[in-house]
């Protein structure tokens, strides 16, 4: 015969959890409705966060693959060229890549010193060439720095992210300990809502500075070559118009 105690305290158990369960919810939306305004707000940041990283991610994966494949015609039509005028005028007008912007910034600079004076002397020449290389560092870093653009948000997401989580998970802790404190009811089913959402903060940090982490890796390598593909062309095109100066 059933002990009546034991059936009524597992009558009161199940009654106390199945009230748990039907005011709780362990859902993603659940747990993000039932959170603490605070790390309701700290879950908001980060999803935030999230959807900008993103959105620099596939905006950076578009520019690099357009400006490389660009970089890449252009150096072909460079190299095929005979003469530097002819594709200074044909680039000019659609120079849309960092590699062509620095070729017109350099030819125009030509063009206007050659056109100042008849007659360059050796001194004149050696300032051109000077002036020439400045005009390309310029366009260079003009147009690096326009490309670097959000990597920085990236590297201080993957940074911050997972501590700004971090901060929501303690405080939700918090809260469910001064929960148990004022019950003063210790059962796993009493705080188990409110450390899952405080834990689902933490998740949302991580789901911010795992892919924010990865792309700036990925894009930081991608702007160092790329930066010296620019690097190189530009000492190769400051050698061909010396010969020129020279010549």
């Amino acid at each position: 015969m059933a002990d009546p105690v034991s059936t009524a305290v597992q009558s009161v158990d199940a009654t106390s959890l199945a009230g748990t369960s039907a005011v709780h919810s362990f859902s993603i939306w659940g747990m993000f409705i039932q959170a603490d305004w605070i790390v309701q707000t700290d879950m908001v940041l980060l999803l935030l966060a999230v959807f900008w990283c993103w959105v620099i991610i596939f905006e950076k994966w578009f520019l690099f693959r357009n400006i490389k494949a660009k970089a890449q015609r252009f150096e072909n039509d460079f190299w095929a060229s005979e003469a530097l005028d002819k594709l200074y005028e044909k680039t000019k007008k659609r120079a849309n890549h960092p590699m062509a912007i620095i070729f017109v910034a350099a030819m125009e600079e030509w063009f206007r010193s050659k056109n100042s004076t008849s007659t360059i002397a050796q001194g004149l020449r050696l300032s051109l060439r000077e002036r020439i290389v400045q005009v390309m560092q310029v366009a260079r870093n003009r147009e690096l720095e326009h490309v670097e653009s959000g990597l920085g948000f990236l590297a201080t997401t993957g940074s911050s992210a997972p501590f700004i989580g971090l901060f929501g998970t303690v405080w939700g802790i918090m809260n469910s300990f001064h929960g148990i404190a004022m019950s003063k009811n210790t059962s796993l089913v009493a705080v188990a809502p409110g450390i899952a959402e405080a834990l689902f903060a933490t998740a949302i940090g991580l789901f911010a500075a795992i892919p924010a982490v990865i792309a700036y890796n990925k894009f930081s390598n991608e702007l160092a070559r790329f930066s010296n593909k620019l690097e190189d062309f530009s000492t190769e095109f400051d050698t061909i118009l010396s010969r020129q100066l020279e010549g």
